[in-house]
């Protein structure tokens, strides 16, 4: 972590308190040998003596190291500090908490005030949602440049996915959170009606149990961890023309499995054809192919195909899900809870057959 500098710390506390402050001492507080039995730790905290017109005070200054423990990234270690913030004023007894801020990257701190919510400013680009030109296709307007947008979606992710990293235990979390995650599939199930007349409690709980061995065959794939987007579906693409697109929103960190991108697009081409077909069928099945060709055929990473089945079973079940798709006639959830069963049943994945899936 950057060095604290005294002045910074002072700087900060005045802005904070919105008082005048001087600094006289920071130094650590606490060590690994002082807490027992306890051998690890989430950071050390600084004890700072200041005044504040001229009395004398003394305060605990406090960073999270990154772990293993889904604190990998800065802003897992945000939400825990401004949990500690939000509710230590709440219990009694509990040590006050006086600020919230955060460190740039000059080391200066900067106060956060009685937060409530955060926002984000990004730029405004041109271009359509992508899930308008499904929308044609669906009509009966294919155009050759389709194919080509598909594709072209494949090399853009195979360049995605072409940056690697050793870190076992993000991959591994990747694989938790795809799991057990209230924005994957626990959290998809759970938001799900029960009891729910297409997908009944039972059925549920035998996809649950299947995950659990997909959880532990994943855990010997941490090799594969690439950088990825995380959530690449129709909505989230901005298209100008064929070969030029700004993509939106990614989500849940920047490195993961290669296949949980090229699951959710292609699982929409599954979703549209749904609608005139039992299968993936006609203009959808040509996309798809086109993206699972192109994508093999960029990559040669054919051992996608041994990990893919549950990152398919995630996006089915959000695609399939009455929350966020209220509208789907009760067939088009049926075929894609087909799936999403049929889908754990085979170690490897045949792209070459997805129908064989929705029998």
């Amino acid at each position: 972590m950057t060095e604290l500098k005294l002045e910074n710390i002072q700087k900060f506390l005045s802005a904070a308190f919105h008082s005048r402050i001087r600094v006289l001492e920071a130094g650590k507080i606490g060590s690994l040998d002082e807490q027992g039995m306890k051998d690890f730790g989430y950071g050390k905290p600084l004890q700072v003596s200041y005044t504040e017109n001229g009395e004398e005070k003394h305060a605990v200054l406090s960073r999270m190291r990154g772990d293993s423990f889904g604190h990998q990234y800065y802003w897992d270690r945000a939400a825990v500090l401004m949990f500690q913030y939000e509710t230590g004023k709440k219990i009694d007894r509990h040590v006050r908490p006086l600020a919230l801020g955060y460190m740039d990257g000059q080391g200066r701190l900067i106060p956060v005030k009685d937060p409530r919510e955060f926002f984000i400013v990004q730029e405004k680009v041109d271009g359509y949602d992508y899930f308008k030109d499904l929308e044609r296709i669906r009509k009966g307007d294919f155009r050759p440049g389709d194919e080509d947008t598909a594709r072209n979606f494949a090399r853009w992710l195979a360049g995605l996915h072409s940056r690697k990293k050793e870190a076992d235990d993000l991959y591994r979390r990747r694989i938790r959170q795809l799991i057990g995650d209230s924005e994957c599939i626990w959290g998809i199930i759970d938001n799900y009606p029960h009891p729910y007349e297409y997908f009944s409690r039972e059925r549920c709980m035998r996809l649950e149990k299947k995950l659990i061995d997909w959880r532990w065959k994943l855990r010997e794939y941490s090799h594969r961890l690439s950088a990825v987007h995380g959530d690449f579906h129709p909505w989230n693409v901005l298209i100008r023309s064929a070969d030029d697109f700004s993509v939106l929103d990614c989500s849940r960190g920047e490195w993961g499995e290669p296949g949980d991108d090229l699951s959710t697009m292609t699982c929409n081409y599954l979703l549209y054809s749904l609608y005139d077909s039992p299968r993936l069928d006609g203009a959808f099945e040509r996309l798809y192919t086109a993206m699972w060709e192109e994508y093999l055929e960029a990559t040669g990473d054919r051992e996608v195909l041994e990990v893919i089945a549950p990152f398919y079973v995630f996006r089915a079940l959000v695609i399939a899900s009455p929350v966020w798709y209220p509208n789907h006639p009760g067939e088009i959830r049926e075929g894609l809870f087909r799936f999403t069963e049929n889908v754990l049943e085979e170690s490897s994945f045949d792209y070459g057959h997805i129908n064989r899936y929705m029998e």
